[in-house]
């Protein structure tokens, strides 16, 4: 079981590492000064590193994955091996799967915060 739950954690890290918050993207640079996008791109992106919760969203993924996996070990007729692996396949799948979420919330973020400073968010 400590072999799972590190694997769970591994899974979350390496996915919140993956940060959404770093994305670039596509804007309309006609007109556009590079070197003051460049800054207004950073200040958005790290805005989104501290406000969208990805860690959050990931734990939560992998809590709901274990529970829901454990279920579905029990309903299925799983010895106690059984059922831990099922809540471990769902808490790394939850957790990938909130992670993901997480990106999407971040990058969200940086392109709302990018059209609101007056850029031609193309994606």
């Amino acid at each position: 079981m400590n072999k799972l739950v590190a694997l769970c954690s591994l899974v979350v890290t390496v996915a919140v590492g993956c940060a959404g918050a770093n994305v670039r993207p596509l804007v309309d640079m006609k007109g556009v000064n590079e070197a003051t996008y460049e800054s207004d791109l950073k200040d958005c992106q790290n805005y989104a590193q501290q406000q969208s919760g990805m860690g959050s969203t990931a734990a939560k993924g992998a809590g709901a994955g274990v529970v829901v996996g454990g279920l579905l070990g029990l309903v299925t007729g799983g010895n106690g091996s059984g059922i831990a692996q099922a809540a471990g396949a769902g808490a790394v799948i939850g957790g990938a799967g909130g992670a993901f979420s997480g990106n999407q919330a971040q990058e969200a973020v940086v392109k709302r915060c990018l059209s609101g400073r007056g850029y031609k968010v193309l994606n």
